[in-house]
């Protein structure tokens, strides 16, 4: 009898370590079934008039003519997110995410490299290697790669034709339009367009917009020559179309990684961010890019809402904290990076932020980088696909896990 109730224990004892393996499995694998989204924004967007910092004196006084009013409850001036800061009033619609708090910022994030050159910036941020101009494959291929999920598909680009962020070893899908959607193998390619429709086929409506959206696109690219934009710009936009057709690329990206769930990684990018020249204030350029980026985000936030789902807004560099005699600023330093998604601490902004004083400027004009994009990166890795720190190290070689944002995700 002793012998059997001592079998009976031990019996016992291994199906409860059997079912605690099991949850420690189970749990494990939720920590890893996340999906991550960027969205890049090339030509280094104004983030100071998108995070406005109302509450510092010092910002009404460098940007006279283009800086956003404090919040006075009208809707030609910053909506209030605390004491300090305040959205721009064309991003009205996120003010219920943060609110929600599934939406956060940082207000002083960036590349440790000092270029101010978009050609250079972009391929720090996209290799993930600042100051290094060898080739090198793009960081999301890399982590493709790392995700140990067998062969396949896991990552997807939908915009440019060919982003050096997914460029490498990895298999990536690619679904091009923008100012090159009329070079072969994009979606003015018949084969191509035919594909396209097949992948939305069981969606009418989003495949006629997919059309309408490319012939849209093919007609802007027929009109736009190449002589009739500076170089700069060109260089800045890297072949990525305009913001206005972001929100729609972005409804794309959600179709096609909720029909194949094995795509974590998805990749947004739009020019026409350059903004030197008359940049306007709660009208103008900006006012109308940041319109268009909050209803990307608006279309993001509804395809992935998930527990551990993680959407990103970055940009190579920031803008000057004064603007320029022409009413626009120049190339910076320091930006506003965003997360947004169910794990996300929001509702508030995160890491180091110390004014806008001249002695607390990078070179007495720009923000300064408190965090490297990569600490910003790593937390979001770690977070929403389980990734450990090992491997992030493979991703961004030489990183330094920057412990001040651990509190950007819930514990």
């Amino acid at each position: 009898m002793m012998q059997s109730r001592r079998q009976a224990i031990l019996q016992t004892l291994r199906v409860g370590a059997f079912a605690l393996g099991a949850l420690s499995a189970k749990a494990q694998a939720a920590q890893n079934n996340g999906r991550l989204v960027l969205v890049f924004l090339r030509g280094a967007y104004d983030g100071l008039s998108m995070l406005v910092p109302h509450g510092d004196p010092r910002y009404a006084q460098i940007r006279p003519n283009i800086g956003i009013g404090k919040p006075d409850g009208s809707a030609k001036t910053a909506l209030a997110l605390d004491d300090l800061f305040g959205l721009h009033p064309a991003c009205a619609a996120l003010l219920p995410l943060w609110q929600q708090g599934v939406l956060a910022a940082i207000p002083c994030a960036g590349s440790p490299d000092r270029s101010r050159s978009h050609f250079d910036a972009q391929y720090h941020w996209e290799t993930g290697k600042p100051g290094s101009s060898s080739p090198s494959a793009g960081w999301l291929n890399v982590l493709s790669g790392l995700l140990g999920l067998g062969s396949g598909l896991h990552a997807i680009g939908v915009g440019e034709s060919s982003p050096r962020i997914l460029s490498g070893p990895r298999p990536v899908q690619l679904v091009g339009n923008g100012l090159l959607a009329t070079r072969p193998g994009t979606l003015a390619e018949t084969k191509t367009r035919e594909a396209m429709q097949q992948l939305y086929s069981g969606d009418a409506a989003l495949g006629k917009a997919m059309v309408e959206g490319a012939n849209s696109r093919m007609s802007t690219a027929a009109m736009l020559k190449p002589s009739t934009m500076a170089n700069e710009q060109q260089t800045a936009n890297n072949g990525a179309g305009s913001p206005q057709g972001l929100a729609l690329d972005a409804k794309h990206l959600g179709t096609l990684m909720r029909q194949n769930r094995q795509l974590q990684l998805g990749f947004l990018s739009s020019g026409g961010w350059d903004t030197h020249i008359n940049q306007g204030n709660v009208t103008g350029l900006l006012a109308n890019n940041l319109s268009n980026l909050s209803n990307t985000l608006l279309q993001l936030r509804a395809a992935f809402n998930e527990p551990n789902d993680v959407v990103l807004v970055a940009s190579e560099f920031g803008r000057t904290c004064a603007e320029n005699g022409t009413r626009g600023t120049d190339h910076g330093h320091g930006n506003v990076m965003w997360l947004m998604g169910d794990a996300v601490q929001g509702g508030r902004w995160h890491g180091r932020w110390d004014g806008l004083s001249h002695d607390m400027l990078n070179e007495g004009r720009d923000l300064p980088v408190h965090h490297d994009f990569r600490g910003v990166f790593a937390q979001a890795l770690s977070r929403s696909l389980g990734v450990s720190q090992e491997k992030i190290a493979e991703v961004f070689p030489g990183y330094r896990w920057d412990s001040s944002l651990d509190g950007v995700f819930k514990a």
